[in-house]
């Protein structure tokens, strides 16, 4: 059975006669004019007789029909196209142009030639904003006047009047093809089909609705909008908001090339916004410029939703791929591998929420390095061999899973090195239940959620959130560090204080990248003085104090809804409001230590290479300070003990101990050195 769609070569084929036919009109033009009409007349009817047939010969109008279709070309403006063309592509064309202006030196067209020689001749085809210079369709070189200048095709519009795509070369370096996405998931598919809605029901309008990808599944917006580009019969290329230029003439000289290309290709264009400076006011200017003047077919991506004035849009949220899409990802991408896990992967869904593109690339890492291990390694017993890839594989996919979030929230936190473990921890046995039920909120929080349906009564306050309240050194921090060495996971410290910003907004949206960075890889947050942004609620007297409100109320929703676990500390728990308290999961406080707790952490503070001679733990005990400050001490009388070459004895301790009482402003007591000496 024929089909009505030409192949490539079929249409090219017969593309290329059209424009044969095109250039024969174009000559027998320009003989005739040279001629006075004498003999060329019959020449040209037949010309234009076997274009006609030509076309109506095309299953799908040749390049020049579209073209002028696309443009709003009239014959004449046709026509003169097709002048310029013949220029291009036959020799025999600069002969005819020299001898039709009567100088052998203009072998090449002009408006004044082609107002004289072409039918249907108008002089608004040659005004600045007729189709042919709007979009640049044809360039006007330097003369002595408009209509004597000479006329060159553009080169990208040459291309495509021969069939031949080509991306201009003025946009290379600046707008790529879109390279082969990852595939669509479940979730996306319907995104993509919204779109495609929306497009298809609004084509009568002069310019599409923006369509607005918002989310951190960067990956994922891509494919969705390559998707439903594709089911619209679209091209999609991409440009990054950082090459945006900023210069008014250049970008719109940009934005006028990109819609000639967009119309030229059938394409869309994919503005990338993901890692845009927002800081830089001019770039950000320059982006709004382009996104309000570009009529072609838009699509936004960002992290952030962005508020787009002038313009219809349609805004999507792209959230990361559902518990249950990670977990097939998983499988999949894993193969037979996944099955010796042993429950790991529901530990992976549960703890990190990553895109598909970064399942795949995980994968496919984590199977490299054990068949590495494979291949280096002589096993003597089969079922040692699969354990021990099967632990290398576990070991390798948490490992990278944990760094995921690395890259971009280390520019925005400081990350700790924990090393303290439950030994190192002395609280009262209350708050250490209290941490290791912290532990097992996280580790348990697929089971509970997901398989024993928790979440399906509610998302609210499904996020694991703590407040460690008590003075310096008590082991606030100390706790935070166990409780990651417990969980395997990175802890990143945030000061508050930086993170409060004086211009109204802007905390929010410093917060919201700290939480967007930590989602994929489930980092614990510890937000460290957090009275520098919680008190009591303040009465709200003007919009500051209103706005203050906001900045808390958005941090307690963020940590509620958080996948992880976040953790707040304070020196003055009774300063914080209880209407915010009764908004956290866990709240542990951190006695000052007595005694008996400060003789547990003088005994386990001096390592066991550290030489020691005569330490009394009962006499340090009298020292009335929180561990922060025990910590301090030792490490200064070690460092005394060391310059000494001697072990560390009490004098060591007695002058490191001065030392940081002087730092506290504070004075030994008698009772703190009875007995020392």
């Amino acid at each position: 059975m024929a089909t009505n769609i030409p192949t490539t070569s079929n249409w090219q084929e017969t593309n290329q006669r059209y424009l044969t036919g095109a250039l024969a009109v174009a000559r027998s033009a320009l003989e005739q004019h040279i001629s006075g009409g004498r003999d060329a007349g019959k020449k040209d009817q037949a010309a234009r007789e076997t274009l006609q047939e030509t076309a109506a010969a095309m299953p799908t109008p040749a390049a020049l029909e579209t073209l002028g279709f696309k443009f709003g070309l009239s014959s004449f403006e046709k026509d003169l196209l097709t002048l310029c063309a013949g220029v291009e592509l036959d020799s025999a064309f600069a002969a005819l142009c020299a001898k039709a202006q009567g100088e052998p030196q203009r072998a090449y067209a002009t408006f004044s030639l082609a107002l004289s020689a072409l039918p249907e001749a108008h002089w608004s085809a040659i005004t600045p904003d007729a189709p042919l210079r709007r979009w640049r369709l044809i360039e006007v070189s330097a003369g002595n006047s408009l209509t004597l200048s000479p006329l060159r095709i553009d080169e990208r519009v040459l291309h495509y009047l021969t069939g031949v795509p080509h991306l201009d070369n003025r946009l290379a370096g600046l707008v790529e093809p879109m390279r082969a996405a990852v595939a669509l998931l479940p979730s996306q598919h319907k995104l993509a089909e919204q779109i495609v809605t929306a497009w298809s029901g609004s084509a009568h309008l002069p310019a599409l609705p923006i369509v607005q990808l918002f989310g951190d599944e960067v990956a994922g917006k891509r494919a969705i909008a390559a998707a439903a580009c594709n089911k619209l019969g679209l091209g999609l290329n991409v440009i990054s908001a950082q090459l945006v230029p900023t210069n008014p003439s250049e970008l719109e000289a940009l934005v006028r090339l990109w819609e000639r290309e967009a119309a030229l290709s059938q394409s869309a264009l994919l503005l990338d916004c993901d890692e845009a400076d927002t800081a830089d006011v001019a770039r950000r200017n320059a982006v709004n410029r382009l996104i309000t003047s570009a009529l072609s077919p838009l699509i936004v991506s960002s992290r952030e939703r962005r508020h787009i004035l002038q313009r219809s849009t349609i805004t999507f949220d792209v959230p990361r791929p559902t518990a249950g899409e990670q977990r097939a990802l998983w499988r999949t991408t894993l193969g037979a591998a996944s099955s010796e896990l042993n429950g790991l992967l529901d530990a992976l869904v549960s703890q990190f929420s990553l895109s598909a593109q970064a399942i795949h690339e995980i994968s496919a890492e984590a199977l490299a390095r054990t068949r590495q291990l494979v291949i280096s390694n002589q096993f003597s017993v089969i079922s040692d061999q699969k354990a021990t890839v099967s632990n290398e594989l576990a070991e390798v996919l948490w490992q990278t899973c944990c760094t995921q979030a690395r890259p971009r929230l280390d520019d925005l936190a400081l990350r700790l090195m924990p090393s303290a473990a439950w030994d190192d921890l002395i609280l009262p046995e209350p708050q250490r239940q209290t941490l290791r039920e912290i532990a097992a909120h996280v580790r348990q929080r697929a089971k509970v959620y997901e398989t024993w349906g928790f979440a399906e009564k509610g998302n609210r306050g499904l996020g694991i959130s703590a407040l460690f309240a008590g003075a310096s050194g008590t082991g606030k921090t100390m706790a935070a560090e166990v409780l990651a060495n417990e969980l395997r996971l990175d802890l990143y410290r945030i000061d508050l204080s930086s993170v409060v910003s004086k211009y109204i907004g802007e905390t929010e949206k410093n917060l919201r990248r700290v939480f967007d960075a930590a989602e994929g890889g489930g980092a614990i947050l510890l937000f460290d003085e957090a009275d520098a942004l919680f008190g009591k609620r303040s009465e709200v007297k003007d919009s500051h104090d209103r706005y203050a409100n906001i900045e808390i109320s958005y941090l307690l929703q963020r940590m509620e809804a958080y996948r992880g676990l976040a953790i707040l500390t304070t020196n003055m728990k009774n300063a914080l409001d209880p209407a915010f308290m009764r908004r956290l999961r866990f709240v542990v406080p951190f006695p000052f230590p007595d005694a008996n707790q400060r003789t547990e952490i003088w005994r386990r503070i001096f390592p066991a290479n550290a030489p020691t001679e005569g330490i009394d733990l009962n006499k340090l005990a009298q020292l009335n300070v929180p561990g922060g400050n025990i910590r301090n001490i030792a490490l200064n009388a070690a460092f005394l003990a060391a310059d000494a070459n001697e072990p560390v004895r009490m004098t060591h301790v007695m002058r490191a101990a001065r030392s940081e009482y002087a730092k506290m402003e504070k004075s030994l007591t008698d009772g703190e050195v009875r007995g020392w000496v």
